[in-house]
């Protein structure tokens, strides 16, 4: 798993995932869950995939557990107490000072000082077991629902094969109900602030266990990309991600957007667009063939897409239309946000940057 998601940000990032390969310790093995992340002055220009607002402050997370956060817009970081070394991909704060990231290794960590220090809540060596256990119950009061009996010997696999899992992206609608999704279909539901978990494999119309990318709402729906075409959309009452109709079969990496406009963009510059929540798309040409790695919205409602090799795309028409920005140190960009002070800060194969933008 930990192979294939740096091959996944190898095409992200224009082949640059190699930063997250360590020699091989001679020593000994070290399991990365029970090492603290180190403190590195190199830390912002190390790789960095993950970027979101906790109240006016910016919190980054990346390799090897780097989690930092800056109070001046993006102009200074600070390295945060970290209790793990896994490679960090996403990170979300639903208010100012309660948030969460995810990575490698199944991790999920919380933060409950605005991302100063955080706390593991869940890692791989729990996933398969809870899964298991989950899917069990579930099997025996159902004992002859062939579902389920596939569910559960999923669920021994993912047991058997310990660490070896991987979170992609985290959303939180409040401080106590939020979602992690990863790699062959992984989801998880918590009520609780992420005390406990729910898995929620049976509750995506996902029957190849595509990867997900990623999770957000646009206005009050809130949907998940993946591979190969998939978007999914939930359907709160029903409890259930469902499936929607695409044009387009390439994966998707992310979601923006607006209430009323949504945005789904991935490989080679594919971006499709919704102004009817999500039951129809359409495609925006974009006249740049690489792949779109990070979309954002500015405060004042306009919308921008970043490619893996940083081009920044700008539109004034709610997503119809995308103007290239000036170039300006193009490198790999993996996320994207405009800070309180209006800058763009970006995160990437060369940490943390801002850039102009008009």
């Amino acid at each position: 798993m930990k192979i294939f998601k740096c091959v996944a940000l190898a095409g992200l990032l224009g082949g640059s995932a190699l930063p997250f390969f360590d020699p091989v310790v001679a020593a000994g093995f070290v399991d990365v869950l029970d090492t603290p992340s180190l403190h590195s002055e190199l830390a912002t220009k190390g790789m960095l995939t993950g970027l979101t607002h906790a109240g006016e402050r910016l919190v980054a997370v990346g390799q090897r557990g780097h989690i930092l956060f800056s109070d001046d817009a993006g102009l200074h970081w600070q390295q945060a107490q970290v209790p793990v070394s896994s490679d960090l991909v996403a990170v979300h704060f639903p208010t100012s000072r309660q948030g969460w990231a995810v990575g490698h290794d199944g991790v999920v960590l919380h933060s409950s000082d605005a991302g100063a220090s955080w706390e593991r809540q869940l890692d791989a060596r729990q996933i398969g077991a809870l899964l298991l256990g989950y899917y069990r119950q579930k099997l025996n009061a159902r004992p002859d629902n062939e579902a389920l009996m596939t569910r559960v010997a999923d669920a021994q696999r993912i047991n058997d094969e310990g660490a070896d899992q991987s979170f992609l992206d985290v959303w939180f609608q409040d401080d106590q109900v939020g979602y992690v999704v990863g790699a062959f279909n992984l989801i998880f539901r918590t009520e609780d602030g992420g005390r406990h978990w729910t898995p929620w494999l049976d509750r995506t119309d996902n029957p190849g266990a595509l990867n997900l990318y990623a999770l957000r709402p646009i206005g009050d729906q809130l949907f998940i990309v993946g591979e190969q075409g998939l978007v999914l959309k939930l359907a709160p009452l029903a409890g259930r991600f469902n499936a929607t109709p695409m044009p387009y079969n390439g994966s998707f990496f992310g979601i923006t957007g607006k209430p009323g406009v949504a945005l789904v963009y991935g490989l080679r510059g594919n971006v499709y667009r919704s102004v009817d929540e999500g039951t129809s798309w359409s495609k925006v040409e974009l006249g740049l063939p690489l792949t779109i790695t990070a979309g954002t919205v500015t405060p004042d409602g306009r919308i921008l897409l970043l490619s893996q090799a940083g081009h920044v795309l700008l539109s004034i028409d709610d997503g119809a239309s995308f103007t290239l920005q000036a170039e300006s140190a193009l490198a790999p960009v993996a996320a994207a946000l405009v800070s309180g002070a209006g800058t763009l800060v970006v995160a990437g194969a060369r940490g943390l940057r801002q850039l102009p933008f008009e």
